[in-house]
């Protein structure tokens, strides 16, 4: 990979640290600099690591990298067997059709063409999955969410049967799924999983840009070549996960007779019922399976406190990527190289500190996130503590390399307690809180976040904001918006001269005190009364 200078010091400064951040929090936090976070970004996303896919030589190096920097800051191994490593299994399952996909019904028949407007992929763990001539069932959003009184299915028997699925959940009713904020409810992942809940054979995701807040062609790459699982449970499973795009839906649907705009109007109201739509699928693949190791790469700074020191602040950022294929190297700088970086950054500003923070601190560098939160699924099922002493997670992917913002945007604020920490450091930069410019993304769980929350730990991911110095937020939306269209999970997201990183840095510090005002903190945080998760902490 070229070389390019990075530039610094851009604009002017957002403002002067003031007063409210004590004189340890400002010593220890401008202590983060620039070119800290881009010499280990330039290293990860080199094309030396060969784009860090899940269980290859460049994944390697990156753990042995960031396990060396640990040993450097004097972080204690936090993983098996006195290492910074915290082993686990995954399966590699790479696919071939055997018979591509087909459709018929009264109207006619077509072919689909992977990976133009369909993409495939096994829905269980086994060489072979097929279905053939499987009935095909439209389910709406295929939610079933007692809580709202929403229910897609309706008790009507889809075992056996491929449903035909929207992507997000239910958006235009505020008092409905949180509105334009996207739940779990709108992922890809709970799709599949409300499927297999029910006995279906296998899911078709209809794509639209909109709705999967990424164009069609990170479906083709993210799914391509060889994709990554946990060894298989007693979940059940499906036969065929696919996608296809909006017009090679449109076409499935019409050789029913059906117009899909009016199938998508229906599943916004309460009352629909599932359509059969006449029409059949047949696909058949087989699957080269093995079973391989990576790791979480977990250092711990022990708290001060002889009391606190028992609980952890865990702060994270996923180190792998989607690897190479073929010739191409998907580098994933922004995605998550820098994460990693900010992450070091961190560990070496708290390491310094005397007396350190009064609770422990784990820095876990997580694996496998782009194959479904792997790494830290795998690290909240075998947490290195007691999940009700682990106090919040702290999770970075990707960071700010468009300059200063006069804002911040924290992904699952409202939730929990760490609001008041968040606000009171934010103010005290001189910056402003912003909402989720993007909220029907469902940012907070598509990253390692979710996997803590899902335990019941109280977690935030602490994004840049949209409001750049010198610009309108017009123009920070257009910047996010851009790499999303260009870059996000291609061969193009790497480090290069355009990358402005003064304000990451200003993000970087802000996330520093926030974590060290939290592992020194009286109480332990907690989810706001009502919350989704709250249920989750208690238990």
């Amino acid at each position: 990979m070229r070389i390019l200078p990075i530039l610094f010091g851009l604009f002017p400064t957002v403002a002067a640290f003031s007063e409210g951040w004590s004189p340890r929090e400002r010593s220890a936090s401008e202590s983060i600099q620039a070119a800290q976070l881009a010499a280990h970004t330039r290293f990860l996303a080199d094309d030396l690591l060969e784009g860090r896919g899940a269980g290859a030589r460049g994944d390697e190096l990156a753990m042995r990298y960031i396990a060396a920097q640990y040993e450097r800051l004097g972080l204690q191994p936090g993983g098996d067997l006195g290492s910074y490593y915290q082993k686990f299994e995954i399966v590699g399952l790479r696919s071939e059709l055997v018979a591509p996909p087909t459709l018929s019904g009264p109207r006619g028949q077509m072919a689909l063409s992977p990976p133009t407007d369909a993409i495939v992929a096994p829905g269980s763990q086994s060489p072979s999955a097929s279905v053939k001539e499987a009935e095909i069932v439209f389910v709406g959003y295929g939610i079933s969410a007692p809580e709202q009184r929403w229910d897609d299915f309706k008790g009507v028997d889809v075992r056996g049967k491929v449903l035909l699925v929207m992507n997000n959940d239910p958006a235009d009713d505020p008092k409905l799924f949180a509105g334009k904020t996207r739940l779990y409810y709108g992922r890809w992942t709970y799709k599949y999983e409300e499927a297999a809940r029910h006995g279906a054979a296998g899911v078709i995701l209809i794509h639209t840009t909109p709705s999967a807040s990424y164009p069609w062609q990170v479906v083709q790459s993210s799914w391509s070549g060889e994709k990554f699982e946990l060894p298989a449970g007693r979940e059940p499973p499906l036969q065929v996960k696919m996608w296809t795009t909006e017009e090679a839906s449109r076409k499935l649907v019409a050789l029913g007779g059906h117009d899909l705009d009016q199938l998508r109007r229906n599943a916004e109201r309460r009352d629909f019922r599932p359509v059969p739509l006449g029409v059949k699928l047949t696909v058949a693949l087989e699957t080269q399976l093995r079973r391989l190791q990576t790791a979480n790469v977990l250092g711990l700074l022990p708290g001060s406190d002889e009391r606190l020191a028992r609980e952890l602040v865990v702060v994270t950022a996923h180190h792998d990527h989607l690897g190479q294929k073929g010739s191409a190297i998907y580098h994933g700088a922004l995605d998550n190289a820098s994460g990693v970086a900010e992450l070091l950054a961190l560990a070496e500003s708290m390491s310094r500190l005397a007396p350190r923070p009064q609770r422990s601190v784990l820095f876990a560098a997580v694996g496998v996130e782009e194959s479904g939160l792997l790494g830290s699924a795998y690290y909240c099922a075998h947490p290195t503590v007691p999940p009700e002493r682990i106090a919040a997670n702290l999770n970075i992917d990707g960071i700010n390399i468009w300059g200063r913002t006069r804002d911040v945007t924290p992904l699952g604020f409202g939730k929990s307690s760490l609001d008041e920490i968040i606000r009171a450091a934010a103010v005290e930069q001189g910056r402003t809180l912003s909402d989720d410019p993007f909220p029907d993304r469902g940012h907070f769980y598509r990253s390692d976040q979710f996997s803590f929350a899902q335990i019941g730990v109280p977690s935030v991911y602490l994004g840049g904001g949209t409001d750049f110095l010198g610009h309108d937020r017009a123009w920070g939306r257009a910047r996010i918006e851009e790499y999303e269209r260009r870059n996000y999970h291609q061969p193009s997201d790497q480090i290069d001269g355009s990358w402005n990183l003064d304000g990451a840095v200003d993000d970087a510090r802000l996330l520093l005190v926030i974590g060290l005002r939290v592992a020194d903190a009286p109480a332990m945080p907690t989810w706001r009364p009502g919350d989704e998760f709250e249920k989750l902490r208690k238990r």
